[in-house]
């Protein structure tokens, strides 16, 4: 019969791999996010990291409060994605381990 705590130990450290594996993939990952019905757009990978906005033309004829607006919401909806495809990975990976209430892993 094996030892308890390290079977443990050894689930341990293939959770800890796979959660390693699961935050390169969604680092490499784009995310789209746009705001007002798609005249602004946001790419942006697992990090959060924005890497390209694109703001059609005819909002550079509008008023430049509404266009910030636009900017963020469009930043504000690909955040939420992120945090959103974050959430379902880690639901495979934590299978049927029970964490704590709020208990967040390094993801």
């Amino acid at each position: 019969m094996k030892n308890p705590l390290a079977s443990l130990m050894q689930q341990a450290q293939q959770m800890q791999e796979n959660i390693k594996k699961a935050q390169e993939e969604l680092a490499a990952e784009e995310i789209h996010g746009e705001s007002g019905a798609g005249l602004v757009k946001i790419v942006m990978n697992g990090k959060r990291e924005a890497l390209k906005i694109s703001i059609d033309d005819s909002l550079l004829k509008e008023d430049r409060d509404m266009l910030e607006d636009l900017v963020a919401a469009a930043i504000n909806d690909a955040v939420r994605k992120v945090a959103k495809i974050k959430q379902e990975k880690m639901a495979g990976l934590t299978g049927g381990l029970e964490l704590p209430a709020g208990f967040k892993l390094p993801f």
